[in-house]
């Protein structure tokens, strides 16, 4: 979420425009969180003002940030908004910048709906969708759920997820493997990001005990934190007697993310759920092709037979998919096409289609 907002305010400074960013002091109470660390590794980026400002449990807080946001004056506020947890503390201080200045209030919704819901979900967004004049959404599916929730949207912006594009250039392959210590006689496949249960990891590792896929040289890398049963997965290791499985089990820093998207050939996505996906668009950026799950704003995002395979969420979809990769002559093609296409997902078209509905509003 940082890097995505990171990146959407240096693409608003391309633009002429001067743009502060407020970040949390506290995100998530340590025993809400199931990571390893809310905090990036990486270096603050010199080109941008940066301030870190919201406590998001603290409604004092909340309160004193809508206050010195409004001594700035701002034209535009837009609030990153992905969980209902959020919603109390980004609508108070919405609440207090529309006292106070005559700023246009922006939800930028990345997830309406949270893939692991629970009762907060039904009772805590009306009170901050209600303080927003728009809403911005990455794929139909998310507006689709922000429009059940709102009603009717005078002012509103569909627009794909732009390319991660922050990640360094491509490198080769073997390179790539050798960064990482890898033997360059396998095909590997990528799984990547926080591991969580609706991200289907468990259909992929099924799918991976599949005959033809044991006895070929296809290893898969498993790249990312346990924000779930770590034993889980590693219990079905066993019990399916994978010996095709590569565990990076920590938090990968961004100078480390390019090589493991360059040293494999498929990128896998075995959703169980999803709205959009921010894998998918740094497989884009480093000319990757895909296997994802029918599910939720996946398939508009890959476009099936073109860059990659959209499946059901089953492991033997997912297995065929895999194979028909390996074995099938469209490797070239996904090539050419994933160079077209990710040419509708370039920074200055979001920020280009934010304005134009600002200028309606």
């Amino acid at each position: 979420m940082a890097a995505f907002n990171e990146r959407l305010a240096s693409e608003f400074v391309k633009a002429g425009d001067s743009v502060d960013v407020a970040t949390f002091t506290l995100q998530y109470p340590n025993f809400l969180f199931p990571g390893k660390t809310q905090y990036s590794s990486g270096s603050a980026p010199t080109s941008l003002h940066i301030v870190r400002r919201v406590n998001s449990v603290n409604p004092y807080n909340w309160v004193k940030t809508g206050s010195k946001i409004a001594e700035d004056n701002p034209d535009v506020v837009i609030f990153a908004y992905w969980m209902s947890f959020f919603a109390p503390c980004f609508g108070t201080i919405a609440k207090v910048i529309r006292k106070k200045t005559n700023a246009k209030l922006i939800g930028l919704i990345h997830n309406m709906t949270p893939h692991e819901t629970s009762i907060i979900d039904k009772y805590l967004p009306p009170y901050f969708l209600k303080s927003m004049d728009g809403f911005i959404a990455l794929s139909d599916f998310v507006m689709n759920d922000v429009e059940r929730c709102v009603g009717e949207i005078k002012a509103k912006v569909v627009s794909p997820h732009p390319i991660y594009d922050i990640y360094g250039p491509q490198m080769d392959r073997v390179t790539a493997l050798e960064k990482l210590s890898l033997p360059t006689d396998y095909n590997y496949l990528l799984f990547f990001g926080f591991i969580r249960d609706y991200k289907g990891l468990d259909l992929l590792l099924q799918a991976m005990s599949d005959q033809r896929i044991v006895d070929s040289s296809i290893r898969l890398l498993v790249v990312g934190e346990f924000y779930g049963n770590e034993e889980k997965y590693k219990k079905m290791e066993q019990d399916l007697n994978l010996k095709n499985i590569v565990w990076v089990s920590d938090y990968v820093p961004d100078s480390s993310v390019g090589a493991y998207f360059c040293a494999s050939d498929l990128i896998v996505q075995p959703y169980r759920s999803a709205t959009q996906s921010g894998v998918a668009q740094v497989a884009y950026h480093f000319e990757k092709p895909m296997v994802v799950t029918n599910v939720g704003g996946l398939p508009e995002i890959v476009p099936d037979g073109k860059v990659g395979y959209v499946v059901n969420p089953d492991p033997k979809e997912i297995a065929d998919a895999i194979l028909r990769f390996f074995q099938n002559t469209d490797k070239e093609c996904f090539l050419e096409n994933i160079r077209e296409e990710k040419k509708k997902y370039q920074w200055d078209i979001l920020v280009k289609k934010i304005k134009d509905m600002l200028a309606t509003m």
